[in-house]
């Protein structure tokens, strides 16, 4: 196809292809599915090698978060059975930490529910840090706390948090359908915080909640703009009891597509798989490892996921490596600092997309509440 052989050249040139070719690869068919995964993983291959970066989530504090986000099991009014709980004291995350440093994890990401920390909470966080960093040599900590207040990037950075998380989720146009409690350019102005303060900046999206093709375009250049150095792409998980628990609008190609558009728009960032990677990828994760060079080992902040040990097997199986703690992560034009490709002009708008209904055959089966790990008596997932 001239259009995937475009995309290549652009991406190993990390050249922005326009809108209107980002779009053309979410409408490309399933026929077509294997010629895009593989040109997309010319692309990985270019700036990240046969290399996968493992992370790991300790959810710090669980449930009763004020805010209103419609795909989040935490929310505000949320009926879902979670696991609910506040902070978890610093031993404690260092010791649910270590289980995923040792299952091979290079960043442990910890998050806590909520609008945004006090400075309490980030004096909480920054002991947390503290006690990982000491007990796991050259592991990478990334926060993950919500909104900032003045200050407190600065002081996290300050504490040893290499990374700093907030998504943008979906469209700017389209924020204000999943969340009233906060805006989009709430989330915007936290990742420049972290930015501003010499954090790693890590913001992705969540794909499923009904958005459009141009919805999906939208957010990630987006992002782009913002210039993250890893971008997380996490599939919706819908939970019983949340205002989207019925939006089952993906299909294991329709994942790949849109990472695969991830990839092209972001070439030489890390494209790190997320959450629902189980539920709607489902036999097909190992093509995704084409795509993405970083992923979620184990459970997630309140759902489980693949054993610890499957992941890695599906990573040796597939021919790729887990990277290690003493292998930088991204190419050396990106090392500290926020370079990058500028974005192409001349996209064409792009028409709006009605997304299927779900089919009878939906596996809703494939949702499993968290009930081990941060927070129980019983050993985490890793």
């Amino acid at each position: 196809m001239d259009l995937l052989n475009t995309l290549v050249d652009k991406g190993l040139r990390r050249e922005l292809p326009t809108r209107e070719e980002a779009l053309a690869v979410l409408a490309t068919s399933d026929d077509e599915l294997l010629d895009v995964v593989a040109a997309a993983g010319k692309v990985r291959r270019q700036w990240f090698g046969r290399r996968v970066k493992l992370n790991y989530l300790v959810n710090l504090k669980s449930g009763l978060c004020p805010e209103d986000c419609s795909y989040c099991s935490q929310r505000l009014g949320s009926k879902a059975e979670i696991l609910k709980y506040t902070w978890l004291k610093p031993d404690d995350a260092s010791k649910a930490a270590a289980a995923g440093v040792a299952g091979g994890a290079k960043r442990v990401c910890l998050v806590a529910s909520g609008r945004g920390p006090t400075d309490r909470d980030v004096d909480r966080v920054s002991e947390t840090i503290s006690a990982i960093k000491e007990q796991n040599e050259g592991v990478e900590v990334c926060a993950c706390l919500g909104l900032l207040s003045d200050g407190q990037a600065e002081r996290l950075r300050a504490a040893g948090a290499d990374a700093y998380n907030h998504n943008l989720n979906t469209s700017e146009a389209t924020y204000g359908d999943i969340c009233t409690t906060h805006d989009f350019s709430d989330r915007v102005s936290t990742v420049q915080q972290a930015q501003a303060a010499g954090m790693s900046a890590c913001s992705g999206l969540i794909a499923g909640m009904g958005e459009t093709d141009a919805d999906l375009v939208d957010v990630v250049f987006a992002l782009r703009e913002l210039d993250p150095d890893s971008v997380p792409v996490n599939f919706l998980i819908p939970f019983e009891g949340t205002p989207l628990a019925k939006e089952w609008n993906l299909t294991p190609q329709r994942a790949l597509r849109i990472l695969a558009m991830v990839r092209f728009v972001c070439p030489d960032i890390e494209v790190r798989l997320a959450g629902g990677r189980e539920v709607h990828l489902r036999s097909l994760q190992p093509l995704a490892l084409h795509l993405v060079n970083s992923l979620f080992l184990g459970d997630y902040l309140t759902s489980e996921g693949q054993a610890g040990k499957d992941d890695l097997a599906m990573i040796a199986d597939a021919g790729f490596e887990v990277e290690g703690t003493d292998t930088t992560t991204l190419p050396e034009h990106r090392r500290g600092g926020c370079g990058g490709a500028q974005p192409a002009t001349g996209a064409a708008e792009a028409p709006a997309v009605t997304v299927p209904a779900p089919s009878d055959e939906t596996r809703r089966d494939l949702v499993a509440v968290r009930r081990r790990g941060a927070g129980t008596d019983l050993p985490p997932n890793a």
